[in-house]
């Protein structure tokens, strides 16, 4: 097994340059099988997710390489398939976009239900709805279900509720379709902009990507490009996190700051500073932190994937501060976790009461997902002692080097592997080790 050991790391100072984003590459990477012609992605991260869908691919006939410089190539000219593997397509959430992605070319598509961070159930209703109105008929199955269409057709699609991942997977599903699809109430993510300027470089006709309705005009045939995916908003919003919590100063580079404006926003609401250039954030952290209220929205509000590392800055916060996390309001598994390292928190419904300024202590603790995760390290380099952290390929979900970036700020973290010696958990109460969930 994998651990992380992080120690208390004073203020972190330097410049980290952020990766590719997580949540878009899942996308992009769908959106490649599409062409009939090769395509080149530029900084799509290595992470755990990508390595997943190299072997998905390869299964499906598509070729996925990653250069040495870093751009990934798919030739998806050899598809021969869409019966895709159950246990690998239910490995991680985004594997759904493959049925949008592969459904007008192969008629057919058998996925396994999406999987990944386990912090709450990810329905899929919304998918169902948009494909359904576009002639997919699916047939449901206890560990996967089969999608197919004779044709897809364009229709109006009015989302119950605003998703980012049935947008995007509609979106996809919709450019090979006969006519126009029109998506209203759409998510307005940068990563659905990002999937949307892919498809129009692949020759899409899509308009509207960032409003609330988004136009499809079908086309027969997608071709070859070069295309760089966004920054990760959420990794950059993290590290800003960090110089907060550490009371450092911490630059994010290479980013887009417009996709980082609420969280901004309410940093500054709590008492940090910025520096904000074109491609560059500065956060001054050595400040008095202020309680707040942050609650959770989709794109532009405030991000549920930021109140996780958010609420290990708020404990360095006097006073009470409430994050509502009307997303996914289960979202609190990195709670337990906290307590367990002396963070007095509250989970009332769909809220955590934190209250700030209680001195944390070094733990044994959990992550159960990504940002669970990163909220964790921000805890660990604030506590009094040595913090391990278990779950690791949770995080490496969402990062591909974790560990350099963080050290390359002057944070003190390892990453080990193997079991967990007796030494590493001197000081730990015995039940402590046996409770992780």
């Amino acid at each position: 097994m994998k651990w992380i050991e992080v120690l208390n790391s004073g203020p972190l100072h330097g410049t980290v340059k952020i990766p590719g984003s997580k949540n878009s590459s899942l996308a992009l990477l769908a959106a490649a099988c599409m062409s009939e012609e090769p395509v080149r992605l530029r900084g799509i991260p290595n992470i755990l997710d990508f390595r997943v869908i190299e072997e998905i691919a390869a299964d499906m006939g598509v070729l996925i390489e990653r250069e040495p410089f870093g751009d990934v190539w798919i030739d998806p000219r050899n598809i021969h398939t869409a019966d895709l593997n159950i246990a690998k397509t239910s490995a991680y959430r985004a594997s759904y976009y493959f049925v949008g992605a592969l459904l007008a070319k192969q008629g057919k598509v058998t996925i396994g239900y999406p999987g990944g961070d386990n912090f709450v159930s990810r329905p899929i209703d919304q998918h169902i709805k948009a494909l359904k109105s576009l002639g997919a008929k699916f047939t449901f199955n206890e560990d996967h279900y089969v999608v197919e269409a004779d044709r897809l057709k364009g229709a109006i699609v009015y989302f119950d509720m605003i998703t980012s991942g049935a947008t995007i997977n509609a979106m996809l599903a919709a450019v090979l379709a006969e006519g126009r699809t029109e998506l209203r109430n759409a998510a307005k993510d940068p990563e659905v902009v990002d999937t949307a300027n892919l498809l129009n470089h692949m020759g899409a006709k899509v308009t509207g990507a960032g409003t609330d309705t988004i136009r499809i005009d079908g086309v027969k045939d997608l071709g070859n490009c070069i295309y760089s995916v966004i920054p990760d908003r959420l990794i950059a919003g993290a590290f800003l996190a960090a110089a907060g919590a550490t009371k450092g100063i911490v630059t994010v580079d290479d980013i887009i700051p417009e996709h980082l404006e609420s969280c901004i926003v309410k940093m500054k609401e709590i008492g940090m500073e910025f520096d904000v250039k074109e491609q560059s954030i500065t956060a001054y952290g050595n400040v008095t932190l202020k309680a707040s209220r942050i609650l959770t929205g989709m794109y532009p509000v405030f991000a549920t994937d930021m109140q996780q590392p958010m609420t290990a800055l708020l404990l360095q916060a006097q006073g009470r501060s409430i994050i509502t996390d009307k997303v996914y309001p289960e979202r609190y598994n990195h709670v337990p976790q906290l307590k367990r390292m002396g963070a007095q928190i509250h989970v009332r419904g769909k809220s955590a009461i934190i209250q700030g300024g209680t001195p944390l202590r070094g733990a044994y603790v959990h992550a159960s997902d990504v940002r669970a995760g990163t909220c964790l390290i921000l805890a660990g380099l604030t506590a009094e002692g040595k913090t391990i952290i278990t779950g690791v390929e949770h995080i490496e979900r969402g990062y591909d080097n974790v560990i350099e970036q963080f050290r390359g700020l002057g944070a003190n973290l390892t990453l080990h592997e193997g079991e967990i010696g007796q030494s590493d958990t001197t000081g730990y109460r015995k039940e402590v080790s046996l409770e992780i969930v």
